[in-house]
């Protein structure tokens, strides 16, 4: 099967996904500073990113509103990144697709091929099983 957006996985692809995007949707976004997705989350505030923290158990994470969803964000968003377990990532993708979001970005360890072929059917970019700080930190 053809897709539209072929899976991001060179280095130009991946830089120029970063260089235009400006919102991110962290899932699974947690306020424990020892976590990954917090931590990661502060990098890319630092980096001059808008980040929204998504997790339903958490009303704010550093010092940011925290949403139940990405539905719930009142902002246009640019990059979906994924700090869920891959069973967690249909339902996501289904939530990027349904506000528009350019991509839908899924951590190391997170790969869930019917899922990212799902996205890329409907014209979302996808990058899987990569650390975004760390690409980021390599490639800007």
């Amino acid at each position: 099967m053809v897709t539209q957006h072929p899976l991001l996985e060179s280095d130009k692809e991946i830089r120029k996904l970063l260089a235009a995007a400006r919102t991110i949707a962290v899932v699974g976004a947690s306020e424990k500073p020892w976590r990954d997705s917090n931590s990661i989350s502060q990098y890319l505030i630092d980096s001059g990113y808008v980040v929204y923290p998504v997790n339903p158990a958490y009303g704010m994470v550093l010092g940011v509103t925290c949403y139940p969803d990405i539905r719930a964000i009142p902002a246009s968003i640019d990059i979906v990144n994924i700090f869920r377990r891959s069973d967690a990532v249909p339902e996501i993708v289904e939530q990027a697709i349904e506000i528009k979001a350019k991509a839908v970005w899924m951590q190391s360890g997170i790969i869930h091929e019917e899922a990212a072929e799902r996205a890329l059917q409907e014209g979302v970019h996808v990058v899987m099983d990569h650390c975004i700080a760390v690409d980021h930190r390599r490639l800007m």
